[in-house]
């Protein structure tokens, strides 16, 4: 084995910790979300978030199509992801996307009061006037599984408690 192939094995082997995952978390104020309609049609949009325990809460109003498709419960996804102003490379940005399930918190439950009162806290004044609002309503988004990728060849599996598991891929990027 070569001195590069050694050097790609090692960085395959050597799983980033943790914390790395917990780091974009952290640095992150909204998410990316992926959601389907009862067609299938596929929709994209984003939601500032707060993490309480292993859940992600959104508050989000009906006026946008994926707030449907969260309280039916239908697939969805969610990506935190590098500022690109941050990144060193555009195609190697660090990344966390996870399958989650969905579930609707009811209105002025002591889980909506909770994280109402978290998301005011990092969000500010504005969620006072929308959590207010009887279009909008708080999503759980409970992490099933996911991937965390962290540059080129570093790619792994997450549990739903976003720990690392495994390398995602066992082949390196291969060159024509």
């Amino acid at each position: 084995m070569n001195h590069t192939s050694t050097q790609e094995e090692a960085q395959r082997q050597a799983k980033p910790l943790a914390p790395k995952v917990k780091e974009l978390i952290a640095r992150t104020q909204s998410i990316i979300l992926a959601t389907v309609d009862a067609e299938g049609t596929p929709n994209s949009s984003y939601a500032p978030f707060v993490q309480v325990d292993n859940s992600f809460y959104i508050l989000v109003s009906f006026m946008a199509k994926h707030t449907k498709n969260l309280s039916e419960g239908r697939k969805t996804s969610i990506m935190f992801i590098e500022d690109e102003s941050a990144t060193k490379q555009i195609y190697a940005r660090e990344r966390l996307t996870i399958e989650a399930s969905t579930s609707q918190i009811e209105r002025d439950s002591e889980k909506w009061n909770t994280v109402v009162a978290q998301l005011k806290e990092t969000h500010g004044k504005v969620v006072e006037v929308i959590s207010e609002m009887k279009d909008f309503i708080l999503i759980a988004l409970t992490p099933v599984k996911g991937a965390y990728v962290n540059g080129f060849g570093s790619a792994y599996f997450v549990d739903e408690n976003l720990e690392i598991m495994e390398h995602r891929n066992d082949q390196n990027h291969q060159s024509k």
